[in-house]
């Protein structure tokens, strides 16, 4: 009965032999192509290697990585440096003029060309100083109000409402009136 099998086995090795030594061609085939892709692979690793570790002896290597550090260390240093001077930026940035408004207008009814205005220079805490410059036949007049937290102590005038209004972002009658037409 074990005869029987290795009859039939030899027989089917037979039949197939041909096929069998081919695809052992193949693999083989296969195999010298990875192996010399490997080889070409390993060239390349040791010339790195090589350019790597130029130099007489690991102290070259040491002093690049010693270098190397020092200047992360400089970094670093120059990073916080950095950190410090935005954070002064934006402190100072609070009490600087952020926001304006502006409104032209004519002062007297005889004088054209809008040549009055009102200006409101406002921080980001809505305090800062209106201006208002009257222009007439007689010379230029600029009169400066404090503003607190968007208001001022004294009465402003319709054209330097306006000028806050359009400082601290808010809509004017006459930007509501042109948005409904």
């Amino acid at each position: 009965m074990a005869q029987d099998y290795i009859v039939e086995f030899y027989k089917i090795l037979d039949y197939y032999s041909l096929d069998i030594i081919i695809g052992l061609t193949v693999a083989i085939l296969v195999l010298f192509i990875l192996y010399l892709v490997n080889i070409a692979q390993m060239s390349k690793l040791k010339k790195r290697y090589r350019i790597f570790m130029e130099g007489n002896d690991a102290k070259t290597l040491e002093d690049t990585i010693i270098k190397r550090l020092d200047q992360v260390d400089k970094l670093l240093v120059a990073n916080e440096e950095n950190e410090k001077s935005i954070k002064n930026l934006f402190a100072n940035m609070k009490v600087t003029f952020q926001k304006s408004g502006m409104v032209k207008y004519d002062a007297f009814n005889e004088l054209g060309g809008q040549l009055s205005f009102s200006i409101a220079l406002l921080n980001e805490t809505n305090d800062g100083y209106m201006l208002n410059v009257v222009h007439s036949r007689e010379g230029c007049y600029i009169y400066a109000k404090e503003i607190v937290k968007g208001n001022s102590i004294i009465v402003l005038t319709e054209e330097e409402k306006k000028a806050l209004d359009i400082a601290m972002g808010r809509k004017t009658e006459d930007q509501e009136n042109s948005t409904q037409k």
